[in-house]
């Protein structure tokens, strides 16, 4: 289940998910893109993930890190699943984990490969029963942000501010006026912080609303809720950054990991 994030993480840490959840049976999990870099510590058994279409880049991890992207992980399961995830924003990237979110777009690693400090969480969360796990990830980052977050340089205020404006859904055009950029000049800054493009930030800002109201609404009154011209779009978008229609994942994994007050987006 979701739990409160420390006041001094909340900047960086999105969301702070403790699950352990039986599925029943074995399977495969869609691991969904979107506006936060997804860190995923899992705990029993290590985590099989790799990007879907890409079996190369599968394997089983002790600690995944995934940067921004635009593509659907697949999680292999055996029915049970239980661990950490962590939601990163941008300005948790470079405070947490020391280094901006481009340098980890598209990438799928481990922990230790990027804050190697940390080498061993994995092993210290194997140590501890399911109650304490959110809790003691929560002292660890605070001691790393502690020890090194306050000498991370912060992104550009600007850039900040446009990102802030792209997720809420201001169009590219708009959120460079509102902090005074060009809209070139924008791009090649926001690329520069997170890897992607403003136009792909939009995109998953509005992808995200989107999936928070599937299944509560109907599809026709979420693709105009969320900005999309018609439910067609709302099904092409879903097939491209999903690769599934919204239809079938409603129907294979909802309410699933995906759902917050469920448990874990593993992806």
């Amino acid at each position: 289940m979701g739990r409160p994030v420390h006041p001094a993480l909340a900047p960086y840490v999105a969301s702070l998910t403790a699950y352990d959840v039986d599925l029943g049976a074995p399977g495969v999990h869609r691991g969904l893109p979107g506006t936060t870099l997804t860190l995923v510590l899992p705990a029993g058994e290590p985590l099989d993930v790799g990007w879907a279409g890409r079996p190369e880049t599968r394997a089983r991890r002790w600690s995944t890190l995934s940067g921004l992207h635009a593509h659907p992980a697949q999680i292999h399961h055996d029915g049970h699943q239980a661990g950490v995830q962590l939601a990163l924003t941008t300005a948790g990237a470079r405070a947490l984990l020391g280094v901006p979110a481009a340098a980890l777009a598209g990438t799928l690693v481990e922990l230790e490969d990027v804050v190697p400090a940390l080498w061993d969480l994995p092993e210290r969360l194997a140590g501890v029963g399911p109650e304490q796990r959110a809790a003691l990830v929560q002292q660890v980052l605070l001691a790393r942000l502690g020890r090194s977050g306050r000498a991370a340089r912060p992104p550009r205020a600007e850039v900040g501010r446009a990102l802030a404006a792209l997720t809420r859904g201001l169009r590219v055009e708009e959120a460079a006026a509102e902090v005074g950029y060009s809209r070139r000049h924008l791009a090649t800054l926001v690329r520069a912080e997170c890897g992607l493009t403003p136009r792909d930030v939009r995109r998953l800002a509005r992808f995200e609303r989107a999936r928070a109201g599937l299944g509560r609404a109907p599809l026709a009154e979420v693709a105009h809720r969320c900005g999309y011209a018609d439910q067609a779009h709302l099904t092409r978008e879903w097939g491209a950054l999903a690769g599934c229609a919204p239809t079938t994942w409603l129907r294979e994994e909802f309410p699933f990991l995906q759902d917050p007050e469920v448990g874990a987006d593993a992806g």
